[in-house]
């Protein structure tokens, strides 16, 4: 009896890591021929009432133009444990943002949404610039823009 309980205990541990697996995700972020300066963009994710839940990447390094960002600015509450290890450059004008992340496979066909907030210095500010759901049916599509993004994309 104790060589069984000891034999499910170790089948149990090696089954762990399964339940919590993660799928990596390429998104990427077109961006329109619009004639300025470099774009800062905040890709994250909200649930299925709208809610902000966690940044996944955001495109520029100067974190005093964040607030330009209006909803993930507001849904992070621009706190650095939000960004910290997430940033890059801008992107600059018909320029695509290609990142790779691992993503929780919890998280897609669960109602999730990925969002894109634009920001331009001297031009307008676009929140929820582009959006697409989270699921395995939206893999490849294309899903257009409203302001400085063209198309907002991923794959597994």
């Amino acid at each position: 009896m104790k060589k069984l309980a000891i034999i499910l205990g170790m089948a149990a541990i090696i089954a762990l890591p399964t339940l919590a697996q993660a799928r990596e995700v390429t998104f990427t972020t077109q961006l329109q021929n619009y004639g300025g300066d470099g774009a800062y963009l905040a890709l994250y994710l909200v649930d299925a009432n709208g809610t902000y839940q966690r940044t996944l990447w955001v495109a520029g390094k100067k974190a005093k133009y964040y607030k330009h960002l209006p909803d993930w600015a507001r849904g992070s509450g621009l706190r650095s444990s939000e960004y910290d290890g997430v940033t890059g450059a801008s992107v600059l004008s018909g320029k695509a943002l290609e990142v790779t992340l691992d993503i929780p496979d919890a998280l897609i066909d669960a109602g999730y949404e990925v969002r894109v907030d634009t920001a331009v210095e001297d031009m307008r500010d676009n929140r929820a610039d582009a959006s697409a759901p989270l699921t395995s049916d939206g893999v490849g599509k294309s899903f257009p823009g409203r302001g400085y993004v063209k198309s907002l994309s991923y794959s597994f």
